[in-house]
């Protein structure tokens, strides 16, 4: 599922995908546009493409995430964010 979208160009790339979640802003924007939207996605075509897979273990593959500073950073930018929506949403479920 693809989320945090900062332009219009981003989801397009992904047309195709199964769910993407997508601000009111970038759907008003989609919305307007009347250029074709091929789909960019398709999961047949994907399946026949031969891909390595990395064999790592929990230690290497940690390492790995490590030595990559954006993967690092955003991923524990995208759960402090989410951990504070969720924090939100309940308390304005509670009023």
């Amino acid at each position: 599922m693809g989320a945090s979208f900062r332009n219009v160009g981003q989801i397009t790339a992904l047309a195709g995908c199964d769910l993407l979640t997508i601000s009111p802003d970038l759907l008003a924007q989609l919305e307007a546009c009347l250029d074709p939207l091929p789909k960019a996605l398709n999961a047949q075509a994907s399946a026949l493409t031969e891909m390595p897979w990395p064999c790592l273990n929990e230690a290497e593959f940690r390492s790995a995430l490590n030595q990559d500073a954006m993967a690092t950073e955003k991923l524990a930018e995208g759960i402090r964010a989410f951990c504070a929506d969720a924090v939100q949403l309940e308390h304005l479920m509670k009023v």
